[in-house]
């Protein structure tokens, strides 16, 4: 596990933070830290192998500020993570862990979140990693801090520590009945101590928080509208930007007339470099003056649309590499009886969050503090800190509430250019991107293409050989879970990057990056294979795992929707798919109806089950997995962006549709009990399967095979149209 995580962090680093002297990040004012709190303050050190990621550079991540926790005098307990809160559900979760371990109401337990001057450094929230990876340390801080509040109270009372207890708070002496709160142990002071010995967490049987469904604490003030966003953020003397854009992605400035601009009254005009910005102390009225600006651009030409873009990435795709293979392709392709070649493409994708970049910057007195909607508050911490030319302790970030991130906020540039233009002017600025600043300036999730030639034993129903190409998506979700003897998975192109000239604009990481499009294609290869097979796509799949937890999963999943499975296509719809991503197992079977006229399918029914080992909060863990079908039946039937060359023709929600609630099938949700293994990442994987599941549902109803993501209704009555089971996009 400490290898997979260092290469996850590794991996991102080296593609979104490109430039940055990591070595910095180190970097933490350890005294002045300490002496802003009060109370006891647990330092862990991690110890054990898995924490230690042995293989990551030293200097690269600091080794021993990875979990603090404060307990105040008043018996408050306060956990620092420099993880934030978007929508997740993780300021609840964490809190039930630190409230579980140290045995204390979960009332009392507070979380204080991405702010780089009080919390450990943290690479960011991303890949479902804050229950895998960060949770295990703070549940060790604590387990650390009952050890410490242990051992104060043995010397207080004059007893063994062995025979002490904790319970709702306080240290208790089962024999004489005497306790001690960890309010009156802490009394105000700070308390650094380093244990001998390494406290062990609880154990799951012991739990009574952690896995109980709880509401989240998040939950009323966002209703009510007292939740507060960066945008929400007011200080004195404050500025609005709007910030002259090009129009399209490539574009070079070439004049700006700014004279009408300059006139506009209390407007400022600040013109530096490639930076075009009008500043105003009402955000309207900024937009309005710019709209004054004349500006020239020379735009870069390209006949490639979102029509013709996978003929271009294969053109321009690098030497693929083998991440996995076993056994002999040849050898296998002399064992099956048939061979199934099949190619998918999958669009570009936005982001699209409801709270788009935004970002508050005040420069002054060789200090910086910015509140921004980021899942990255560090980096951006030394990005800032770069751009100014000041060391990474004087540049303080804050996160409020983010408003949904889905890997798009991973990008500071509005953070950034809120930076540039508080220091030009002197004046602390903040910089909202509009819905369409927001469709043009964000990454999105990259076309791809998937090549797939597979084999299947049709008097054994085994599949015998599979071969596995992936262009431009990424490796996530490549690599197959099926018991297949000889097989290969060559990746073209690092990750959701791509090396330059291969995207007209920028790409990165969206909910589950490149799993989304590996799921899609292997799970539509698998019901193409069962087809083959003679058999329904349960029976095939069950025949052909070779991992229990994955076929455990599946008979839920199947024995939840309650139907009887044939061999597609059979005219009823069903659809079926299964898939890993972040240590959690998850498979969905679905129900559709066609309508043949208009094009559209109408979801009815989504059943999904997961084992995502033992779940910390089932209420949030369902909410997730509601919000990740949901967000993925947008990707999967509606959701393509459209563009000429460099030019982003689709710029708010009137031409690009996210679901909305006439869309929403019922939404049936299965939590798989694993309490053998640890908890695993929740906030992604029920998104990944979204579009293998209703390809094949599709397939089931109409026996076409939609080999393109999304199945728009124009591709649909594309397909009834022609009145036959012809693979409609065997070409492009």
């Amino acid at each position: 596990m400490g290898n997979e995580r260092s290469d996850i962090y590794e991996r991102f680093a080296r593609e979104n933070f490109r430039g940055i002297d990591q070595s910095t990040f180190t970097r933490f004012d350890r005294r002045r830290f300490l002496q802003s709190l009060g109370g006891i303050v647990v330092l862990l050190c991690f110890r054990d192998t898995e924490a230690q990621e042995p293989d990551r550079p030293r200097g690269r991540l600091p080794e021993d500020l990875n979990a603090f926790l404060r307990i105040d005098q008043d018996g408050k307990v306060t956990g620092f993570t420099g993880k934030i809160e978007m929508g997740q559900g993780v300021m609840t979760s964490l809190a039930q862990m630190l409230a579980e371990e140290l045995n204390v109401p979960l009332e009392r337990v507070e979380m204080v979140m991405g702010d780089t001057r009080l919390c450990p450094w943290d690479m960011g929230t991303f890949g479902s990693m804050t229950t895998r990876f960060f949770a295990p340390a703070m549940r060790a801080a604590a387990a650390e801090a009952r050890a410490i509040l242990t051992e104060l109270a043995a010397e207080r009372m004059g007893v063994s520590k062995d025979r002490l207890r904790v319970e709702e708070g306080y240290v208790v002496d089962p024999q004489t009945g005497n306790r001690i709160s960890y309010g009156e142990l802490a009394r105000g002071e700070r308390i650094v101590r380093q244990l001998d010995y390494k406290p062990q967490p609880e154990e799951p049987e012991e739990f009574n928080l952690v896995g109980k469904p709880l509401s989240r604490r998040d939950a009323v003030e966002k209703v009510q509208g007292k939740a507060l966003y960066a945008g929400d953020i007011r200080v004195e003397n404050m500025l609005y930007a709007a910030i002259l854009r090009p129009p399209a992605h490539g574009a070079k400035l070439q004049s700006a007339d700014t004279v009408e601009a300059e006139a506009y009254p209390r407007a400022q005009v600040v013109r530096d470099g490639d930076l075009v910005a009008v500043l105003h102390e009402a955000p309207d009225l900024a937009r309005e003056a710019l709209g004054k600006v004349r500006a020239e651009w020379d735009e870069p030409t390209s006949e490639i649309d979102h029509d013709g873009i996978w003929d271009h990435l294969l053109s321009v795709a690098p030497q693929g590499e083998v991440v996995a293979s076993g056994g002999d392709v040849k050898q296998g392709e002399k064992e099956a009886t048939d061979i199934v070649e099949a190619v998918y493409y999958d669009s570009y994708t936005a982001h699209a969050p409801i709270e788009p970049h935004t970002a508050l910057a005040v420069v002054q007195n060789d200090e910086a503090t910015i509140w921004a909607s980021t899942q990255t508050p560090f980096p951006l911490q030394e990005e800032a800190a770069t751009l100014l030319g000041l060391p990474a302790e004087k540049v303080r970030v804050i996160t409020p509430y983010v408003g949904g991130g889905f890997g798009g906020k991973s990008n500071n540039r509005q953070a950034l250019e809120a930076v540039r233009l508080a220091r030009l002017v002197g004046r602390p600025v903040q910089v909202q991107w509009s819905r369409e600043e927001e469709f043009f300036f964000d990454t999105f999730r990259p076309a791809a293409v998937v090549k797939i030639r597979a084999g299947v034993d049709t008097r054994s129903g085994r599949i015998t050989f599979w071969d596995y190409e992936v262009f431009f998506a990424g490796q996530r979700g490549s690599e197959h879970f099926y018991d297949i003897p000889h097989h290969r998975t060559v990746v073209h192109g690092p990750g959701w990057v791509g090396p330059p000239g291969s995207h007209f604009f920028a790409t990165g990481p969206w909910r589950a990056p490149s799993n989304n499009t590996n799921s899609f294609a292997r799970e539509s290869h698998i019901d193409r294979l069962a087809s083959v097979a003679g058999l329904d796509p349960l029976q095939f799949r069950l025949l052909n795992l070779k991992d229990e937890r994955m076929k455990r999963v599946v008979e839920t999943v199947a024995e939840h929707f309650g139907r009887t499975w044939e061999k597609a296509p059979s005219s009823k719809g069903y659809g079926l798919a299964c898939g890993i991503d972040a240590g959690t197992y998850v498979a969905h079977a679905a129900e559709i109806e066609v309508d043949k006229r208009t094009g559209r399918i109408r979801v009815n029914r989504v059943v999904c089950a997961q084992d995502m080992g033992l779940c910390v909060n089932p209420e949030g863990a369902r909410m997730q997995m509601e919000g990740c079908i949901t967000m993925g039946l947008g990707y999967a039937l509606q959701e393509r962006l459209r563009f000429q060359g460099g030019k982003i023709l689709d710029r708010n929600f009137n031409s690009y549709q996210i679901p909305r609630f006439s869309w929403l099938p019922n939404i049936e949700t299965v939590i798989v009990p694993n309490r053998e293994l640890s908890p695993q990442g929740g906030g992604e994987p029920a998104i990944i399967c979204m579009g293998g599941l209703l390809a094949n549902a599709f397939f089931d109803k109409s026996g076409v095979r939609l080999d393109r993501l999304p199945i728009t209704a124009e591709d649909v009555k594309k397909a009834t149209r022609q009145g036959h089971r012809a693979e409609l996009f065997a070409q492009v």
